[in-house]
């Protein structure tokens, strides 16, 4: 691992252009109008967050830059631009809520992936691995206080709101590194961790939009559902593509969880099945539980893992989670921005390989 003093060549061009943002196509239809205001909105939130992270300092400019340019799917900027569809949405600040959470997002990413000694992050190596672990903190905190900065220009709700989910994200974090107490059940705590960790920010992606576009305020609760659902639905199939994809969706080596012995819901499910006397699922911890620091080894648990009914289970939960967003939107108005939230849930699960 290097540091700040070393040189180490920095994996993303500090003066390549900004990352292309998500598509819309994701959404709604590429061709509707709908389409083309989200490509013209994140194309102007994609400048902001450039200008908004930069330092007058190389170093601290480059780390900050650093993840921002190596891409991202940018679904909270994407869902804070949907909401807004619901009121006046050409507002500056609607603009600025929708870089504030992709910032906030961000800066989660740099103290994950030192909490989690991730080498690898977008395709490319994590800022830990080429500045270190207190560059990387660092960086997070300066994104943070951007994030604050621009929140700050929305007035104090804006304000509340983000000091209310940064206090979940920090929960979640907490909560994921204590592990569930005595007797608590392992998996309904695995999943308030994802909500606190990932469905808070996207619940607080719609209700900025709602709030900042003048949507009326009956839309909050139901947006909030929503994004808290559709979360944990999009955190547990990032799971199930660390065991089946080729690497290209998560950006790391299939199994990466495994190896650094993440509890993921599989995981859980197979320990439990175990637990009962299911002897096929105490084969797969005994293999989940070796040194799996060689690639055979973790192949081989890998492969077990997935083989297992445990694994088609867990994907039975992550599309109930994303059927159950899709519900709270009962009462949002129908029409092309409701479809696009629909599509998104559904698609968050149906990308799993």
């Amino acid at each position: 691992m290097t540091n700040a003093a070393e040189t180490s060549p920095t994996p993303v061009d500090p003066d390549a252009p900004a990352a292309r943002p998500l598509s819309p196509g994701a959404f709604v239809q590429s061709d509707s109008a709908l389409a083309g205001r989200l490509v013209e909105r994140l194309g102007r939130i994609e400048v902001l967050l450039d200008e908004v992270v930069a330092q007058a300092s190389a170093l601290p400019d480059e780390t900050c830059h650093h993840l921002l340019r190596a891409g991202g799917k940018r679904i909270r900027p994407v869902l804070v631009l949907l909401a807004a569809e619901f009121g006046t949405s050409d507002q500056i600040d609607v603009d600025r809520a929708a870089a504030a959470v992709e910032l906030i997002h961000l800066a989660t990413l740099y103290h994950d992936d030192v909490m989690d000694e991730a080498p690898m992050r977008r395709g490319a190596p994590s800022a830990h691995a080429v500045w270190g672990n207190s560059v990387a903190i660092l960086t997070g905190d300066l994104l943070f206080a951007r994030a604050s900065l621009l929140t700050s220009m929305m007035g104090p709700e804006a304000v509340r709101l983000q000091s209310e989910t940064f206090e979940r994200l920090v929960l979640g974090q907490l909560h994921e590194f204590t592990g569930p107490v005595d007797g608590a059940d392992p998996i309904e705590h695995y999943l308030a961790v994802l909500g606190d960790k990932t469905g808070s920010l996207i619940a607080t992606a719609s209700e900025f939009g709602l709030r900042f576009s003048g949507a009326p305020e009956s839309l909050i609760a139901p947006l909030r559902e929503y994004g808290e659902k559709v979360g944990v639905a999009f955190q547990l199939a990032d799971d199930l593509i660390d065991l089946v994809s080729d690497g290209a969706k998560s950006g790391k080596r299939p199994g990466t969880d495994l190896r650094e012995g993440v509890p993921t819901l599989p995981v859980l499910h197979v320990r439990a099945d175990a637990a009962a006397g299911d002897p096929a699922a105490a084969a797969v911890v005994e293999l989940l539980d070796a040194d799996l620091s060689s690639d055979d080894a973790l192949e081989r648990a890998r492969a077990a893992l997935v083989a297992h009914p445990a694994t088609a289970r867990a994907r039975q939960v992550a599309e109930a989670w994303a059927e159950d967003a899709v519900k709270a939107l009962a009462a949002v108005p129908d029409g092309e921005v409701k479809d696009g939230l629909i599509e998104f849930a559904r698609t968050a699960v149906s990308r799993v390989a």
